[in-house]
């Protein structure tokens, strides 16, 4: 049995519906906090029982018989992660499973700007503490992101935001539906395991997509961290939430989101959707 976390969010969410095309339901199981969220994977015949990071004994009883769990990463910027996720590795060792994977970042590293990359970091080593085969998918930095760091764009008609780096964007749909090729596959993917998007752009290379795109310019503009950090406390924004923020733009700059490579492509068969794919949709929904 494969028994998957987080089942009622987007990511692994959209994992569990890739198996269910994969594999017969009666051997995939969810762990979940609210049974009735997940109603629509029990009336097809998958395993649902409630489970949390904070539970670890109904935690244990959700992954009864797995073979293999995959743990979501915690996306309470107030918790311990790193301890939320230890519980989850533990409960896996003892209920058995062989393989525990994990959706970790691409830019994971214990001297990240970028916090939560930190706390990837470290449940990676607890991973590799733990005795079991494991697997972090450290996956791109999810492109829909971009809805709320490029700002107002389709109206102002500019990118403004503070200097950056390549980012190799890459779309959550793919990154779970490369999860569940993982899951189900004959290969074994020992460690960290990258998926990402073919190509890293920076926002000028953005701003010039959606120049394209539009048929408008859209103009790149850089402004300094302490001034874009007023700006947005001045729209409303929190300044604890706007700083954090901008770490993602100060890793940007490190290159801890640049690397690039075709796994993911292979996994899905195809090409993965690219950051024209993303400004296209986000302008069909505006």
């Amino acid at each position: 049995m494969i028994v998957i976390t987080g089942a009622t969010g987007a990511l692994n969410g959209a994992t569990v519906e890739h198996l269910l095309k994969r594999m017969p339901a009666e051997q995939i199981g969810v762990s979940v906090r609210n049974t009735a969220k997940a109603r629509h994977f029990a009336d097809r015949g998958v395993r649902v029982r409630k489970g949390s990071y904070e539970d670890p004994a109904a935690l244990r009883h959700s992954f009864e018989g797995a073979e293999q769990v995959l743990l979501v990463s915690s996306n309470d910027p107030h918790a311990d992660a790193v301890a939320l996720h230890r519980v989850g590795i533990d409960a896996a060792v003892a209920a058995g499973a062989r393989r525990i994977l994990y959706t970790s970042h691409q830019g994971a590293g214990v001297d990240s700007p970028f916090h939560p990359a930190r706390d990837h970091a470290a449940t990676e080593q607890c991973l590799a503490n733990s005795g079991v085969a494991w697997t972090a998918l450290r996956n791109g930095f999810y492109a829909h992101s971009l809805g709320w760091l490029l700002g107002d764009w389709q109206q102002s008609g500019t990118i403004t935001a503070p200097a950056d780096g390549p980012v190799s964007w890459t779309d959550r749909s793919d990154a779970a539906e490369a999860a569940a090729a993982i899951l189900t596959g004959g290969r074994a993917f020992g460690g960290p395991v990258t998926l990402t998007a073919r190509q890293a752009v920076t926002f000028d290379d953005v701003a010039a997509l959606a120049s394209k795109t539009t048929g408008r310019e859209v103009e790149r503009i850089v402004l300094d961290d302490e001034a874009w950090i007023a700006a947005k406390v001045a729209a409303g924004t929190p300044e604890a939430m706007a700083r954090m923020t901008l770490t993602t733009f100060q890793a940007a700059r490190e290159g801890r989101f640049a690397g690039v490579g075709p796994l993911l492509g292979e996994l899905l068969g195809r090409e993965p959707r690219t950051v024209a794919d993303q400004l296209a949709a986000d302008i069909d929904a505006a």
